[in-house]
C-alpha cells in the first residue's frame, strides 16, 4: 500500500476545498490585498510571480497556492496572508476547520524552516553508531579517517592507454574538506551529480557514508547546496517486503509524518540521496529491475534505487553511492557519468588513532598497537577497519587474561578466524554448545549469501533455535524496519564480510556425505554465473584462505570435526580449469599483441577476474597449493589494473610460488603509486633543508621484483605491455633481471620509458649473471632505445633471440644495429623483423650481416636465406 500517496491525495482534496471556501467569502476588495499580500510571500527566496496573480479569481489561487506552496502548507500560507490582508474573521474560520478537519498543523512557512527541524532530527538519530559488539558510541568519537583516494570521472574510464594516463592523485585523509570535493568534479566538466565511493568489504564506506551525513547535518558539508539528505541502504530496500514509494521513504527518515514530502522533491537539484551497498543490487536487464520515474508510485525497493541511480527518478538529484570494487562493472550500465573515490582505509597514523580509541586503557591500547606494529604483516592488514576491529577485539580478550597474541595472520581469513577461535576459548564450559550453534549460524549464513539475503526474521532464527543465543548477540545485529503496521525486527550479521566467512566455513564444517549437496557442495559457489560471481567473490576468497594445511588443522581442533578432503581437492581442479575457460595459452595473443591491433574491449568483472583468483590463491598461504594451481596456468595475465599495495603483495606471492615455465603478462596497468602528502614538523623541516642527500626511491614493484629473485620463483616469461615505466621502477627491474634464476623472456610492447629508465634496463640485461635469453621490444621511444640495444647485444653472454616485429626503423637505426650485431662478443642467433619497413639500403645492410654471421637468422620477407 502506497501510504503517502494515499494519505497526501485525501489531505490534499481537503486542504484545497477549505482554501476555496475562505476565498469565496472574501469581498473584491480583500481578495486584490489578499493577491498583493501573497506576491510579498517568499518562499525560500522565491515568491509567486505577479503576472500570475494579478486578476486570479479563488479557485485559479488555489490552483497557484497548492502547486506552490504545496496542499497543507498552503493553508497554513493563506491563513497568515489572510490576516495581514485584514480578513481576520476569515483567518480565524480557516484555522477552526483546518484544526477540525486536517489535524494539527505542521505549522511552517517554508521549507527552510523544516530543514531545520529535520538536520536537528538527523543529528539526534545519527549522533551514535553501533559498534559490532551493539556498544553504543558517538559517531566524532569512533570515526577514525580513512584515506580516499580521488578517481577518474567515470567508473569505465579509470584506466586509460598509456598516452592518456594520467599521474594519480594522491590519497586524502577524510576530513570535511575531503567530502567536500567529492562533488565538485574538474574544472573543464560539469559538476557530477554521482559520485561513487569504491572499496573492499570492511573498509569503511559505510561509517564513512553516515559520517558525510552527520556532517552534512551539522553545517559543515555542501552548505547552500543540499537542504536535505536521506541515506538509504540499498540491502534493506531490497528485501523490505511490500510495495514502498520514494516519497513513503523519505517520511520514513523524517521527524513526523506532517513533512512537506511535495515541497521537498519539488526541489531535487537540494536533494542527496546517499545509497549504501549498491552492489547488493542485481543486474540490469530484468523486467522488475526497471527503473521508477515517479516519487509517489507504490513500487519495489529495487525499482525506487533502480530509478535513482540511472537518473531517470529525480534527474537533478545528487547521489552518493557506496559499492565493493567488484561491482563496477555491473553499475557501468546503470550510473550516469559517475565521479569516482576509491576508499584505501587507514593510513598507518590513523591504525595507531583507532587503537587508542577502541582502547579506553591507554596502557592497554599501548601494549595492544606495539603487539601489532611489532607484527608486520598483521599490522599492514589493519588498513581494513572491520579487520582493524578484528584484531583489537582479540587483543582485548587477551589481554583481559594476561596474554598475548601469538599467532602470526598473514591474511583476512586468519584474523577472522582468530576471532571464531578467541570466541569459542572464552565459552569455557558452554563450548560444545556454542560449536552447534555456531554451525547452524554457518549454515544460515550460507543460504543467505545464496539467496542474495541479508535480513533474516525473528522466525528465520527461532526455526534454528538461534533466537536469544550466544552467538546470536556476538555476531548478529537487530534493526528495527518501519512495516506499514508495525515495526518490524530484522537480525542481520555485524558486518556482510562476517556472513560471507561464516557461508565459507559452512563448506569446511560439513560431514562427509553430508546433505550440504542439497546446496550443490563448494562447486556451486565455485561455478555460479558472471552476474553472481562478484557477489560471491569475498566469499570464494574465504574459501581459499580455508583450505591451507594449518586452517584445518584449526577448524578441526576448534570445532571437533572432519573436514572433508574432497573441498580442498574440488577447488584445486577447479582452479586449474581456469585454463580452459578464461585464461588463453602464451602463443595466441603474442602475435596480435606485437601488431599492436585493438581486441574487443572485454567486461570489466572478466579483466578482474585474473586478479582475484591470485587473491584467492593468496589467502591459502600455502606454497604447495599456489604451485599445482598454477601448473595448469601457464600465464597469468593482468589488465587494466591500478595497482595498490596489497595487489602487489598477492602478486608478488603467487610469483615466488610459480612453477617452472610460468608466464606473466601486465597489459596497460598503472605501475605508479600516489603518496600520501605527510606533513613535516617545523625541526623535521629544518633538518631537511640542511640535508641534500636524498634515499632512493622505491618503487610500486619492488616487491613482484623481490620475488623473481627467489630461488623457488619458476616465473620464465615477463611482458609489459601498454604500460608506463618509471624509472624507479625501471631499476628495480634491473636489479631483478640481474639474478632471477628462471627468467629467459622480456617483453617492452608498447610501454612507455624514459631514456634513463631504458639505459638501467639495458644494465640489468648486460649482467654477466642475467639470464634472459629472449628480447621483445616494440617501444614508441626505439630510437632512443637503439644504443642501449646495441649495448645489450655487445655484452650479454646469453641473449639469443630479439624480437623487434612490427618496429619502425629507420636507416640510422639499422645501421646502428648492423654494427652491433656484427661485434664479436655478440651472441644473437635470431633476429625476427616481420612486418618492418625497411629501406633498400638497410635491406642491404642487413644481408652483409647474414653473410658475415651465418648462424645468425634474421626474419624478415625481403631478405634471401
Amino acid at each position: 500500500m502506497d501510504v503517502a500517496g494515499a494519505s497526501c491525495s485525501s489531505s490534499d482534496a481537503l486542504a484545497r476545498e477549505l482554501l476555496l471556501i475562505a476565498l469565496e467569502d472574501l469581498s473584491q476588495e480583500q481578495l486584490k490585498r489578499f493577491r498583493h499580500k501573497l506576491r510579498d510571500a517568499p518562499l525560500d527566496g522565491r515568491s509567486i510571480p505577479w503576472g500570475r496573480l494579478e486578476n486570479s479569481d479563488p479557485m485559479d489561487l488555489v490552483d497557484k497556492l497548492t502547486q506552490f506552496y504545496g496542499s497543507e502548507p498552503a493553508v497554513d500560507v493563506a491563513r497568515k496572508i489572510l490576516k495581514k490582508a485584514d480578513a481576520r474573521d476569515v483567518a480565524n474560520k480557516l484555522k477552526e476547520q483546518q484544526l477540525k478537519r486536517l489535524g494539527p498543523s505542521s505549522a511552517f512557512l517554508s521549507l527552510s524552516e523544516y530543514k531545520k527541524k529535520y538536520r536537528e532530527h538527523v543529528l539526534l538519530q545519527h549522533a551514535k553508531v553501533k559498534e559490532r559488539n551493539a556498544r553504543s558510541v558517538k559517531i566524532n568519537k569512533r570515526f577514525t579517517k580513512l584515506l580516499i583516494a580521488p578517481g577518474s570521472g567515470a567508473v569505465e574510464d579509470e584506466l586509460l592507454g598509456p598516452s592518456e594516463e594520467p599521474e594519480p592523485e594522491r590519497p586524502r585523509r577524510s576530513d570535511t574538506h575531503t567530502f567536500n570535493r567529492l562533488f565538485r568534479g574538474d574544472d573543464e566538466g560539469p559538476r557530477p551529480l554521482t559520485v561513487v565511493l569504491q572499496g573492499p568489504a570492511g573498509i569503511g564506506k559505510t561509517m564513512a557514508a553516515k559520517k558525510i551525513l552527520y556532517d552534512w547535518a551539522s553545517g559543515k558539508l555542501y552548505h547552500g547546496q543540499v537542504d536535505f539528505a536521506f541515506f538509504m541502504p540499498c540491502g534493506e530496500l531490497l528485501e523490505r517486503p511490500g510495495t514502498r514509494s520514494l516519497a513513503d521513504l523519505i517520511l520514513d527518515q523524517c521527524p513526523d509524518r506532517k513533512a512537506p514530502v511535495r515541497q521537498i522533491l519539488a526541489y531535487p537539484q537540494r536533494l542527496l540521496f546517499i545509497l549504501d551497498g549498491a552492489d547488493e543490487l542485481p543486474a540490469g536487464g530484468a523486467p522488475e529491475a526497471a527503473p521508477c520515474t515517479d516519487p509517489f508510485e507504490a513500487t519495489t525497493g529495487l525499482r525506487v534505487l533502480s530509478g535513482l541511480l540511472s537518473h531517470e527518478l529525480l534527474p537533478l538529484a545528487r547521489l552518493l553511492v557506496t559499492t565493493r570494487n567488484v561491482s563496477s562493472a555491473r553499475l557501468q550500465g546503470t550510473l550516469c557519468s559517475p565521479q569516482c573515490a576509491e576508499v584505501r582505509g587507514f593510513s598507518d597514523k590513523d591504525k595507531k588513532k583507532y587503537f587508542f580509541k577502541f582502547f579506553r586503557d591507554e596502557r592497554k591500547a599501548e601494549r595492544a598497537y606495539r603487539f601489532v606494529k611489532e607484527n608486520e604483516t598483521l599490522f599492514a592488514l589493519c588498513f581494513v577497519p572491520f579487520v582493524c576491529w578484528i584484531v583489537c577485539t582479540v587483543l582485548q580478550q587477551q589481554l583481559e587474561l594476561g596474554q598475548d597474541l601469538s599467532r602470526t595472520s598473514k591474511t583476512t581469513t586468519s584474523v577472522y578466524l582468530l576471532f571464531i577461535a578467541s570466541m569459542l576459548k572464552s565459552a569455557g564450559t558452554n563450548g560444545p554448545r556454542v560449536q552447534a550453534e555456531l554451525r547452524t549460524l554457518c549454515r544460515l549464513a550460507r543460504e543467505g549469501i545464496l539467496k542474495h539475503q541479508a535480513q533474516f526474521s525473528e522466525n528465520d532464527l527461532q526455526q534454528l533455535k538461534l533466537q536469544g543465543s550466544q552467538v546470536q548477540a556476538l555476531f548478529l545485529s537487530k534493526k528495527e524496519l518501519l512495516g506499514v503496521l508495525e515495526k518490524e525486527i530484522t537480525y542481520q550479521f555485524i558486518d556482510q564480510s562476517f556472513q560471507e566467512f561464516l557461508a565459507a566455513l559452512s563448506y569446511l564444517l560439513e560431514a562427509e556425505g553430508a546433505p550440504g549437496a542439497r546446496g550443490g557442495g563448494v562447486q556451486m559457489l565455485l561455478n555460479s554465473d558472471a552476474e553472481l560471481r562478484g557477489y560471491l567473490a569475498l566469499t570464494t576468497r574465504f574459501l581459499f584462505g580455508l583450505l591451507s594445511s594449518e586452517r584445518i588443522r584449526d577448524i578441526e581442533r576448534h570445532f571437533g570435526c572432519v573436514v572433508p578432503q574432497r573441498v580442498k581437492q574440488d577447488t584445486l581442479r577447479w582452479v586449474q580449469g581456469q585454463s580452459h575457460s578464461r585464461m588463453a595459452p602464451l602463443g595466441a595473443e603474442k602475435n596480435d599483441e606485437l601488431e599492436d591491433t585493438e581486441e574487443p574491449e572485454e567486461e570489466e568483472e572478466d579483466l578482474n577476474f585474473g586478479l582475484e583468483l591470485l587473491y584467492c590463491l593468496y589467502e591459502t598461504q600455502e606454497d604447495d597449493f599456489v604451485r599445482q594451481a598454477l601448473s595448469r596456468l601457464p600465464e597469468m595475465v593482468l589488465e587494466r589494473v591500478r595497482f595498490t599495495r596489497m595487489d602487489l603483495v598477492v602478486l608478488s606471492y603467487c610469483v615466488q610460488c610459480s612453477p617452472a615455465g610460468q608466464a606473466l603478462r601486465l597489459v596497460n596497468c598503472v605501475l605508479v603509486e600516489a603518496k600520501e602528502k605527510k606533513k613535516k614538523s617545523l625541526v623535521k623541516r629544518l633538518k631537511g633543508s640542511r640535508n641534500t642527500t636524498k634515499e632512493p626511491q622505491i618503487s610500486l614493484l619492488r616487491p613482484l621484483c623481490e620475488a623473481m629473485t627467489a630461488q623457488q620463483c619458476g616465473l620464465s616469461i615477463l611482458i609489459l605491455s601498454h604500460c608506463k615505466l618509471p624509472d624507479t621502477v625501471c631499476r628495480d627491474l634491473s636489479e631483478a633481471l640481474k639474478v632471477a634464476p628462471a627468467l629467459r623472456e622480456l617483453g617492452l610492447l608498447q610501454s612507455r620509458l624514459t631514456e634513463t629508465g631504458l639505459r638501467l634496463l639495458s644494465e640489468g640485461l648486460a649482467w654477466p649473471t642475467c639470464q634472459v635469453q629472449t628480447l621483445r621490444v616494440q617501444l614508441p621511444s626505439l630510437q632512443e632505445a637503439i644504443q642501449y640495444l646495441g649495448v645489450v647485444l655487445q655484452q650479454s653472454r646469453v641473449l639469443t633471440t630479439l624480437d623487434l616485429s612490427g618496429c619502425q626503423l629507420p636507416k640510422y637505426m639499422v645501421s646502428c644495429l648492423c654494427s652491433a650485431l656484427t661485434y664479436p662478443t655478440c651472441q644473437l642467433k635470431t633476429l625476427n623483423l616481420t612486418s618492418v619497413e625497411l629501406s633498400d639500403s638497410s635491406l642491404r645492410d642487413l644481408q652483409d650481416v647474414k653473410t658475415s654471421k651465418p648462424d645468425l637468422t634474421i626474419l624478415h620477407s625481403k631478405l634471401k636465406g
